[in-house]
């Protein structure tokens, strides 16, 4: 068994290429090695700034490739046909044989065993696998034709302690890498990855990103327990800082305290995106003056240390000159400016924008019971921020910003909260507005943006949502479940329309109602997927519910899901599929139409008298509740019903000769089923036993 080891070393790769280029590579010859049956016991792939490292372990050295019948054209083919099969199978035609089946004759030739080496496999593969890379951005350098994401100075390329001779472009493989030393570069020759991993080890280089997320881990850990601090999880910017560096060093700096006067979404930001350190923050959420930062060489004399905190200063400086330039411009003067910034073309400005999603928060303000006059407030200021410099700066802060100039400028506290949340949530496990000034607002701009967006139709294709509709769609569905109120999208959607109209803009989507309902249908479908919902009780629930009803359905759906599996569940969706299987022999076969008819004067037992009596009580039910419906009560009652439906089927012959009687206790189980679809579609959702 032998070990196959390839290290690619170049001037420093971007944090956003090197996964994908170490991801990429390695699959390519794992596939490689699996299409021809080569094992292997392990294998792993590494990368740094500077280095991307492939390591099979355990691959087998040679394999033995056994001869086979291949079966060409049929004998009476035209000529093109035969010489093509030879062409490509790189044949001669006298080790062609004939050879008939059951049917036609057909040409054959049988390929011959042969020992296939590992090692000439990579030998001829490398290269290629190299070749078909493709980097989202490249370069080329010196005299060189070779695309690569920055300088390409050496390949080590080594099979079972030996070279895997190749040439890839200008470069020569070896047994042999560039080592950093005191800013010379040198070389150093190794004969497997073992001894090339403890070597780096040694001058303190992590080659494995696994490692090097464990070491600054660990460090932190180690001094945020000893300050009794924490840090935001942020995955994102530990996979870059882990990528940033091969020599992991952690030190704790500080910045001026006065800093700390500015909204702590501007310092974090500042800190995280920009400069690549770790704000912390005391045991009350607070921002504290101290940050972490991890380096990529030990801080002997403080230097690092000092420049750091030289350099936060600074960008901490200039979000405070915007921070107090912006609080103090007048909101309400400031909306005018929305006219000059667009919002997206073929839909108008920003300022016809917050017009529009004024109207529709005032018509919001009426379901949620809330002021209108507070809520049209908010739809009017909530896209200042987008003229300030600090968002200018800073688009993240979009929103966030907004409420803190509201806040600072005294307006009410609703109103701050409402424009800060107005953009949640981003995500189908983000935070979602609660307050209901936040949902009006949140919601009047989703609702904006997708009818604007679909009436241009610039809606998502299959692999494409450039403007992100499904997660603004997803957003309304989250904001209305998890508040846990009905809210009237779908009339929401038909006024927003109106609206676009009233300001002079045309829509040429002729079928937006039609196609916003589906989109955000398909979406519903989606979040109840998320929720663990069973396929056939979402089909159930879509197939009858309403935009407007978007909560209840859900509920339903979910209350359903839990108890399906329980005796509860067993005896509706059993008494359900017991009446609507007979109910739908006897109509597919045009035995008799359904009129909705059900006379009792005409009933000959106690069972059908029983079985009516007790529909009725359960229409009865269905017909006095409201808004407050108790769905498990609601499925408890269906479930209830078993005894009659089931006394009614074994007692009561349904097929009765006589015409009259028959249509009856058709009509009867018809009104039975309808009775228990006043809950969800029944009729689509499965009994345990299919």
């Amino acid at each position: 068994m032998s070990e196959f080891f390839l290290e690619l070393f170049s001037e420093e790769i971007p944090v956003g290429l090197q996964k994908n280029l170490r991801e990429k590579i390695f699959n390519d010859f794992k596939s490689l090695f699996d299409d021809r049956s080569i094992r292997f016991k392990k294998a792993f792939n590494f990368s740094s700034p500077n280095r991307v490292v492939i390591v099979f372990e355990g691959l087998d050295k040679q394999i033995q490739i056994k001869s086979e019948e291949i079966r060409g054209p049929k004998t009476n083919a035209p000529d093109q046909a035969l010489e093509g099969f030879i062409r490509s199978n790189k044949i001669e035609k006298k080790n062609l044989y004939k050879k008939k089946n059951e049917k036609d004759e057909f040409y054959f030739y049988k390929t011959k065993s042969k020992t296939l080496k590992t090692k000439d496999l990579l030998t001829e593969f490398i290269p290629k696998i190299l070749r078909n890379y493709q980097w989202k951005k490249s370069m080329k350098w010196g005299e060189f034709d070779l695309n690569w994401g920055r300088p390409l100075k050496s390949i080590l390329s080594i099979f079972d302690k030996k070279v895997i001779n190749f040439e890839f472009h200008h470069l020569i493989s070896s047994n042999s890498t560039f080592i950093d030393q005191d800013l010379e570069e040198k070389k150093k020759v190794f004969k497997d990855f073992k001894e090339y991993e403890k070597f780096f080890e040694k001058k303190g280089i992590i080659v494995d990103q696994n490692k090097r997320l464990k070491i600054i881990n660990q460090c932190f850990k180690k001094i945020l327990n000893q300050k009794k601090l924490k840090i935001n999880e942020n995955p994102k910017l530990f996979e870059e800082v882990v990528n940033l560096v091969d020599s992991p060093n952690i030190s704790l700096c500080t910045f001026d305290k006065k800093f700390l006067k500015v909204p702590k979404e501007i310092l974090t930001l500042t800190m995280e995106t920009h400069q690549k350190y770790f704000p912390t923050f005391n045991n009350k959420d607070e921002l504290t003056n101290e940050f972490l930062i991890v380096t990529n060489k030990k801080d002997q004399k403080g230097l690092i240390k000092l420049g750091n905190e030289r350099v936060v200063e600074a960008r901490l400086s200039d979000a405070e000159f915007f921070w107090n330039k912006d609080k103090a411009q007048n909101l309400v003067k400031k909306v005018s400016e929305l006219k000059l910034m667009n919002f997206f073309k073929g839909l108008g400005t920003y300022f016809d924008k917050v017009q529009r999603m004024r109207r529709l928060g005032g018509n919001l303000s009426d379901e949620l019971l809330i002021s209108k006059e507070k809520v049209e407030l908010s739809a009017s200021i909530c896209k200042t921020d987008l003229t300030s410099d600090l968002v200018g700066e800073f688009p993240e802060l979009q929103g966030i910003m907004g409420g803190h100039f509201s806040n600072h400028q005294g307006f009410d506290k609703d109103i701050s909260l409402a424009i800060t949340e107005q953009y949640l949530p981003i995500g189908i496990n983000s935070k979602i507005p609660k307050k209901p000034f936040s949902i009006a607002l949140s919601i009047s701009d989703k609702i904006d943006t997708l009818v604007g967006f679909f009436g241009i139709n610039e809606k998502p294709s299959s692999s494409k949502d450039p403007f992100a509709l499904r997660r603004i769609a997803l957003g309304i569905i989250r904001i209305v479940i998890e508040n846990k109120k009905d809210l009237k999208i779908k009339d929401l959607l038909t006024y927003s329309s109106s609206l676009y109209q009233d300001q002079g803009y045309k829509f040429m989507n002729f079928e937006l109602q039609k196609e916003l309902n589906i989109f955000l249908k398909d979406r519903f479908r989606y979040y109840m997927r998320e929720k663990q919902i069973r396929n056939d009780i979402i089909d159930a629930s879509v197939s009858s519910f309403s935009l407007n009803k978007l909560f209840s359905s859900f509920e339903k759906a979910k209350i359903l899901n839990k108890i399906i599996n329980q005796q509860e569940g067993l005896d509706i969706t059993s008494s359900f599929k017991r009446a609507s299987n007979i109910l739908d022999f006897e109509i597919k076969n045009g035995k008799v139409v359904i009129t909705n008819s059900t006379d009792p004067a005409i009933f000959k037992t106690d069972f059908e008298k029983n079985l009516y009596k007790r529909i009725v009580e359960i229409k009865k039910y269905f017909s006095e509740i409201n808004d407050d419906e108790n769905y498990e009560k609601s499925l408890s009652i269906l479930a209830s019903a078993k005894r009659e439906i089931f006394d009614f089927f074994d007692n009561v012959k349904v097929n009765e000769e006589n015409e009259n009687l028959r249509k009856n206790r058709l009509e009867l189980i018809n009104m039975l089923c309808k009775t228990f679809q006043n809950f969800i579609n029944f009729q689509l959702v499965k009994a345990n036993n299919e």
